[in-house]
């Protein structure tokens, strides 16, 4: 089979009418491209489609996923969550990891800041890559800022992103599954500057606490996080941009008790409070729709 079929073809592997492809395809619900007047599909991204048609481990048996809240690291969403006795249990690893435990069934919730480096939009375009037409809403969690990590009073003088690639510079980087590492790559790229320019520690850190944490001890003099992180540990904070965090779910999960009891709580004065003493958060439209595929 070639790795790129006709309308024709690909409505015969998929057992389709060529009019019902034809209007998936119109409708952007199905992986293809219009070229010369002809729909063309990629193969390889047609049978992901078609994998994510089929419902996760558990679903089809009515079997609901654990009560997990899987992938990015965030402070005020850890102790929310804490706070909040909602009963999500946090597994961490990165926005990518999240999205992808949500696709196997192994979470409830994925908490992601995933930027698209073509549109620069937050997290829906990732989502849509890694549920491959599932449905799924995304709900702002918070806006954040994300900047340079840096040494109280930035003595160095660091100011944009280029100033990481500068020689002899010791920065602490991200684990390369996290929505902070992604972010980077992005603002490197605008920057016409590639990771290999950077000199990152040898072992990355696994959440926003540890990147201030190697700038704090001196192991590194700078980092990219967000400036929660920084304002912890009493360091300085170079702003670059602000990001849309979101917890993303099948929408059924929206109304169990976990969620409902997270929501209810982010919605008490005592969060807000806390959002404005941590600092870098914007957290006005935390609850609200994000997106909803």
């Amino acid at each position: 089979m070639p790795d790129v079929l006709t309308l024709r073809e690909a409505a015969a592997w998929l057992r389709l009418s060529e009019r019902s492809l034809y209007e998936l395809a119109r409708q952007r619900r199905v992986p293809a491209a219009q070229l010369g007047g002809k729909w063309l599909f990629p193969r390889a991204l047609l049978e992901r489609w078609l994998a994510g048609q089929a419902d996760p481990p558990g679903i089809a048996c009515g079997i609901a996923p654990p009560a997990i809240l899987a992938g990015s690291h965030d402070p005020l969403l850890d102790w929310a969550v804490r706070q909040s006795g909602c009963g999500l249990a946090l597994r961490g690893g990165g926005s990518l990891d999240g999205l992808e435990a949500l696709a196997r069934g192994e979470a409830a919730v994925a908490a992601s800041h995933l930027i698209d480096p073509d549109t620069g939009a937050f997290n829906e375009p990732a989502v849509r890559t890694a549920l491959a037409g599932r449905g799924a809403v995304g709900l702002v969690w918070a806006w954040r800022e994300q900047g340079l990590i840096v040494r109280p009073g930035n003595p160095l003088g660091l100011g944009s992103v280029a100033d990481l690639a500068r020689p002899g510079l010791a920065v602490i980087g991200r684990q390369s599954r996290a929505g902070s590492h992604a972010l980077l790559l992005h603002l490197l790229a605008e920057a016409e500057l590639r990771l290999d320019d950077v000199g990152f520690l040898p072992a990355p850190a696994m959440a926003e606490d540890e990147v201030a944490a190697a700038v704090a001890d001196g192991r590194a003099a700078a980092g990219f996080g967000i400036r929660a992180a920084a304002a912890a540990r009493g360091l300085g904070f170079v702003p670059l941009l602000r990001e849309r965090f979101d917890l993303v779910m099948d929408r059924r999960t929206y109304f169990e008790p976990p969620m409902q009891a997270l929501l209810g709580f982010a919605g008490d004065p005592a969060f807000a409070a806390r959002a404005a003493r941590m600092g870098g958060y914007d957290t006005r439209g935390t609850g609200s729709v994000a997106f909803n595929l």
